[in-house]
């Protein structure tokens, strides 16, 4: 049952939630809301129980030399312990407008996909890439934009309505939302239309979404978009922000070899983290690309006014 009108009703929050979508709840998404944060409560806290301190374990033993620390490092390397390790150096500044390669996964074996609890990834995953500015979240975001008068007009209200009307409402129990009316329809893409202005506003908030801005760093030491915040990209795209902060996630083991050379322990990793800020977006395709767009994207001007702390002075 949805919340009487000028009232926000007291929901709980699911994983991927924001406030803003408090108004869109529904008692029918309480069961799949509180399952998908129990399901998030106990892998983080596994994590932070036991992988965590593994992780540290076996990372520090890999830095001391010990014997076995070679096997540790062909597993490569406990992802989050180095992301502790290197703290804030793993945040990069770049321009939305060239951050436009993203991994893609279409078509990739799973066993051939690298683990994202590694830091070093080993593959071609960094020569199959898709183009961001032909993707569905920068098309959606560039839509509700333009339509922004009606938003009726948007391919996502005819899809969502598409839904409805076949007795099937789309449904997030990660966001906590449940699109069972038009005016619910209506509501979840203003919301979003809030996002893009909140932002032309106030800048990047890297801390809005429920993860950072992620990439990796492929074989010739170029940045690729993964995981999420993908709409939030879109948006920093969109509006033409200067920069916005990015969290390297792995780096492909050949450009690690590379800049390691025969360094080990912290002193290899002290190597990466100067490797490290001479990085940039990748904007080329890749030779593996399971899909070839025409390079014939035209960004829309920057939007005028946009607030100086979007130039990265905060992560």
């Amino acid at each position: 049952m949805a919340a009487p009108p000028g009232k926000i009703p007291k929901v709980p929050m699911a994983p991927a939630g924001d406030p803003v979508f408090a108004a869109l709840y529904d008692d029918r998404m309480r069961w799949p809301i509180r399952r998908a944060r129990l399901q998030a409560a106990v892998r983080e806290g596994f994590q932070a129980a036991v992988d965590v301190l593994m992780e540290r374990r076996l990372l520090n033993w890999w830095m001391a030399g010990y014997p076995g620390a070679g096997i540790i490092e062909k597993q490569g390397l406990p992802g989050r312990a180095v992301a502790q390790w290197f703290g804030d150096s793993l945040t990069l500044y770049v321009d939305p407008r060239e951050l436009i390669r993203g991994t893609d996964w279409r078509g990739y074996p799973h066993r051939l996909r690298p683990s994202s609890s590694a830091f070093l990834w080993d593959g071609e995953w960094d020569l199959r890439r898709s183009d961001l500015r032909f993707g569905s979240r920068y098309r959606f975001i560039s839509e509700i934009d333009e339509c922004r008068d009606d938003l009726t007009r948007t391919e996502r209200y005819t899809r969502y309505m598409a839904h409805l009307k076949s007795g099937r409402p789309w449904r997030s129990h990660q966001q906590g939302v449940l699109l069972d009316s038009e005016a619910r329809i209506q509501l979840y893409l203003q919301a979003y239309l809030g996002f893009l202005d909140h932002m032309a506003s106030n800048g990047f908030d890297g801390a809005r979404g429920k993860d950072r801005l992620g990439v990796a760093v492929t074989r010739e030491g170029r940045l690729l978009k993964i995981n999420r915040g993908l709409h939030r990209l879109a948006m920093a795209q969109r509006l033409g922000l200067p920069l916005v902060p990015v969290r390297v996630k792995a780096v492909h083991r050949e450009w690690w070899c590379r800049v390691v050379g025969s360094a080990e322990g912290q002193d290899a990793l002290e190597r990466v983290r100067l490797a490290l800020s001479a990085c940039v977006p990748e904007e080329a395709p890749g030779s593996l690309d399971p899909a070839v767009f025409a390079d014939d994207v035209i960004w829309p001007e920057p939007r005028a006014g946009l607030p100086i702390a979007s130039r990265g002075s905060t992560p």
